[in-house]
């Protein structure tokens, strides 16, 4: 077939066009070049798709996604998120009902928790067919496995591998696992999963628009956002932060020091105690010092509540101008790192 090269207008993007503009130095092309000149040339609007990375020549195919379709009858939690994760990527509308076997073979839809393939290049992802001594993986997990973010999610998101034990061994099983009683799984269930699922199956057709659908493509990009600004974030931190090892008391401890940075972060302590958890500092680190927003000063707070560190001990210092009646938190003026230092010194209570 000959080559082809176009660039795209907006009119001819249709569901894509924020996405186009938020790229607008990007080329989008469809994957099948046939239906790719009949489109254009009907000047029918183009479904939402996702850019490819494989180049052919001067061409790089995207491939299209016309809709999500998952099983009909009760929803659960983990086809719900991986529809959410996948709304992040392209705003399409989500079939509940059996897949037949074009839906199957075709790359343009996704086919989520049901089916029994997994097979990403075919876009289907069911779980079902999975031995019964699988490491648990639901189908949110095989998304974000497609996304290139599980990896990151079972590091920080502490939902997921509960999620995961729950849809595929269910209550007791979950309950033997996290080490609880039966009863307790039960108590965890919130008003907010009840709803959004049984709004969600109480349709077979969700489309751009109506409130679910638009709360779903809400969770979706939050999770995705949160991922994916996460890891930078991590990366900030460990191209920015100190390990600091004080003694006092007789005893030395670690904290970690962030310092202010311009622009300042909307949230500067975030990420901080992932960065100790991931670089394996949580058994040694009590105190994290970082920039306050609201003042020129800084934060001074325990690291997983731990008890040796209590600020109420420097609420009469005259730089310190809050702490916490618990102890887990104070704010000062100081911003020499001495003087930090020597307010940690002050705050720790030998075991």
């Amino acid at each position: 077939m000959e080559r082809i090269e176009a660039r795209l207008s907006l009119q001819n993007i249709g569901p894509s066009k924020l996405a186009y503009q938020k790229n607008s130095k990007l080329t989008i092309f469809w994957h099948d070049e046939k239906k790719f000149l009949v489109r254009i040339q009907s000047k029918k609007p183009i479904p939402a798709c996702r850019l490819s990375t494989r180049p052919y020549g001067r061409l790089f195919f995207a491939t299209m996604t016309e809709a999500i379709l998952t099983h009909p009858g009760s929803a659960h939690k983990d086809e719900f998120l991986a529809c959410c994760a996948l709304l992040s990527q392209c705003s399409v509308q989500i079939q509940r009902r059996e897949p037949t076997e074009a839906d199957l073979s075709n790359p343009d839809t996704y086919v989520i928790d049901v089916g029994h393939r997994h097979e990403p290049e075919n876009r289907n992802f069911d779980h079902h067919q999975f031995p019964r001594d699988t490491t648990p993986t639901c189908s949110v997990s095989l998304i974000l496995q497609h996304l290139g973010l599980y990896s990151d999610a079972q590091k920080f998101c502490d939902w997921l591998e509960p999620a995961e034990w729950f849809d595929c061994r269910g209550a007791n099983g979950t309950a033997k696992w996290l080490g609880v009683e039966r009863h307790i799984i039960g108590k965890l269930s919130s008003p907010i999963d009840i709803t959004l699922l049984r709004r969600f199956a109480a349709k077979t057709l969700h489309v751009p628009g109506e409130p679910i659908w638009e709360i779903m493509k809400m969770i979706g990009d939050d999770l995705v956002d949160y991922l994916k600004s996460l890891r930078t974030r991590l990366d900030f931190i460990g191209q920015n932060s100190q390990l600091w090892e004080i003694e006092a008391n007789g005893s030395t401890f670690q904290a970690i020091y962030l310092p202010r940075t311009e622009p300042l972060p909307e949230e500067p302590s975030m990420g901080l105690p992932r960065y100790i958890q991931e670089q394996g500092l949580a058994q040694t680190t009590i105190a994290m010092i970082y920039p306050d927003r609201r003042g020129d000063g800084y934060g001074l707070t325990r690291y997983n509540d731990h008890p040796s560190m209590n600020f109420t001990r420097i609420d009469s210092e005259t730089d310190v101008h809050f702490a916490h009646a618990s102890g887990f938190v104070a704010k000062t003026t100081a911003t020499t790192e001495e003087r930090l230092k020597e307010l940690l010194k002050k705050s720790f209570i030998s075991q």
